[in-house]
């Protein structure tokens, strides 16, 4: 009798925790989730959900808050980035060439600085890199909590938004602009 209720009570946790096949398996809200360890990710009709509000402090203006909602119909380029990261110091000035690109074509770019305690180094990176897209400063990773199952962890990663701030691409790898640009005229080509 203790074995069958062991066995049911195992079954249930099991369906509990299921997501099914596919990335995002129920729900209006992104639930990510990485299909065969995949790093590089894009979603599609039906399978794009709409982000969960990612918000928080002004990296370079304290007291200011950043949302990713005041960009309303516009795509946006969230990268997570953290100025202790080789990757991302590699790969910030190739974002700063996608917002030079973009920025007047209805694309955002906004930075998600991570981990980095003492709130001057990021910005004198920022500065020093001549970066000119915003960044949410978020030394605990917290503004990312609302994306369910991301790796808070993956840094560098890139989180791509159509117009209807619906998941459209995540990547958790460092990017060229190129890597971006060929996404970027898709979503924006889109009604």
């Amino acid at each position: 009798m203790r074995k069958i209720a062991l066995l049911l009570a195992a079954a249930l946790l099991a369906a509990g925790c299921s997501t099914g096949s596919d990335a995002v398996a129920t729900g209006t809200d992104f639930n990510f989730v990485s299909p065969g360890g995949k790093t590089e990710i894009t979603y599609d009709g039906d399978d794009r959900q709409k982000v969960p509000e990612i918000q928080g402090e002004n990296l370079m203006k304290e007291g200011e808050q950043l949302k990713v909602s005041d960009y309303e119909g516009k795509v946006v380029v969230m990268n997570i980035w953290g100025a202790w990261c080789p990757p991302c110091r590699v790969e910030a000035p190739q974002l700063q060439k996608v917002w030079e690109a973009y920025e007047d074509k209805g694309v955002q770019v906004v930075g998600i600085d991570v981990r980095d305690e003492d709130r001057t180094f990021p910005q004198d990176f920022m500065r020093d890199t001549g970066l000119t897209y915003p960044s949410i400063y978020d030394p605990s990773t917290r503004s990312l909590l609302p994306l369910k199952g991301y790796p808070r962890s993956a840094v560098p990663s890139t989180i791509v938004l159509d117009k209807q701030h619906r998941v459209a691409a995540v990547y958790l790898v460092e990017l060229l602009a190129e890597d971006l640009t060929p996404l970027l005229d898709r979503l924006l080509a889109e009604k």
